[in-house]
């Protein structure tokens, strides 16, 4: 791990969280040549990093979303987000590294970058979305930005927020999604939407998923609950 210029500003506190060791040990050894960061604990799974992130009070929690078993990334960011917004009710919520912030953060780092998991992120509490593909410039740039409470995302993801801004109200779904879309607030599930439109239970699973991305959703219950606020069904 980099040394720290005791004369200098406190480094910025890195927890990791990622499901797959191979990549956490990968982290480690790049955090480890930033100057100026500092990785104070790893956690495997949500729970445990939901525990860590309680107990060492890190800078920055650097979250995967897909975690295996157990707790998921999402909810993970959740619990640590409103632990930390109750730390600053109480008065400690001064940072431990001496920035007078109210982390700890969450700067997911994934490659998932579908418009449901960007949205389910932000609004679970994450400070900032980086994709995997970032180079390592890109991360040591947003966990300092994330330390400070700034936001942080990866281009792509910028990108999708901005023409989901701009297009905010009706998203622009195809006239078989729709159809699609209508056999789901009828209650039917795939095969018999399948027979209703004359196509494959895999063509309906395969407009299901971009029907979600588009919604920005992940339920059945949640795309016809966003159709019918839109009034995208007929």
């Amino acid at each position: 791990m980099t040394p720290t210029d005791p004369s200098g500003p406190a480094p910025v506190r890195i927890l990791l969280c990622d499901d797959h060791a191979v990549v956490r040990a990968g982290l480690l050894a790049l955090l480890g040549s930033a100057p100026g960061i500092e990785v104070v604990g790893e956690a495997g799974g949500g729970e445990e990093a939901v525990a860590l992130a309680a107990r060492l009070r890190p800078d920055v929690v650097l979250m995967d979303l897909q975690l295996g078993a157990g707790m998921d990334g999402i909810e993970a960011t959740r619990r640590i987000v409103a632990d930390a917004a109750a730390v600053t009710e109480t008065g400690a919520g001064t940072g431990v590294s001496g920035k007078g912030a109210r982390g700890p953060y969450v700067l997911v780092l994934t490659t998932y970058d579908t418009d449901a998991d960007i949205t389910r992120a932000i609004e679970a509490g994450a400070t900032g979305y980086l994709l995997k593909a970032e180079r390592p410039e890109e991360l040591f740039s947003a966990i300092r930005a994330a330390a400070e409470g700034r936001t942080a995302l990866s281009p792509p993801v910028a990108g999708r927020v901005m023409a989901r801004m701009r297009g905010a109200g009706r998203p622009a779904l195809t006239e078989r999604e729709r159809d699609i879309l209508g056999q789901l607030a009828r209650g039917l599930g795939n095969r018999e939407i399948a027979r209703a439109l004359f196509i494959s239970e895999a063509t309906v699973k395969t407009h299901l998923g971009r029907i979600y991305d588009k919604l920005g959703v992940d339920t059945r219950a949640g795309a016809v609950a966003v159709a019918k606020e839109q009034r995208l069904l007929s």
